[in-house]
């Protein structure tokens, strides 16, 4: 099951066009179902949408809604960085190390404090946040652009969460290892991502 999983993940990436993703300038940003789709095709925000409910999931109490809130609440100001023309450094490679980053924190089981856990992902959230933003017009349909990306992040880490519970009762004992091998996986495939965007 393990090495299927991994597999697919593997399978996926290649099946993906543009993995490195340049996030300006691709396609009509306006609308909610615009913004919502957004991220559900840019594979490196997939993985690190995932990766944040995976750890959360690890994490467990009260990580389980404050880790993904903490991301979806600190990305809405990166999109608003972004939507004011406010650069960020170094975006798509803040993207990349958080997809590295995250990916590691479930690989190695990374038990932080929720307080910790939260600003992790936040400080990964305003570069996708930015990302998003810098797409997002300053109109009434680009409230709904954000909208619809929030939701799907939301959705993507309710994914993760969703995921690994499932991981741990179907393998029992070695769930643990399936998801810490996804987050590995995802990781290294991060770090392709990461080559690309140096």
């Amino acid at each position: 099951m393990y090495r299927t999983l991994v597999t697919s993940i593997f399978a996926l990436a290649f099946l993906v066009p543009a993995v490195a993703l340049a996030h300006t300038g691709h396609g009509a940003t306006g609308g909610f179902a615009h913004g919502f789709v957004h991220p559900i095709f840019g594979m490196d925000h997939v993985l690190a949408m995932v990766a944040v409910g995976l750890f959360a999931g690890q994490l467990g109490g009260r990580a389980l809604w404050l880790v993904p809130a903490a991301f979806v609440g600190v990305m809405a100001l990166g999109g608003a960085l972004g939507v004011a023309g406010i650069a960020v450094p170094a975006v798509e490679i803040g993207i990349a190390l958080s997809v590295v980053v995250l990916g590691a924190a479930v690989a190695f089981r990374l038990k932080a404090p929720v307080a910790l856990a939260m600003i992790l992902v936040g400080a990964f959230a305003v570069f996708h946040g930015h990302a998003h933003g810098t797409e997002m017009p300053e109109t009434a349909v680009g409230l709904a652009y954000g909208a619809g990306f929030m939701l799907a992040t939301a959705l993507l880490h309710g994914a993760g969460i969703g995921l690994g519970f499932l991981a741990a009762k179907a393998a029992e004992a070695r769930g643990t290892l399936l998801v810490r091998g996804l987050g590995g996986a995802m990781s290294a495939f991060g770090l392709v991502i990461l080559a690309g965007a140096i």
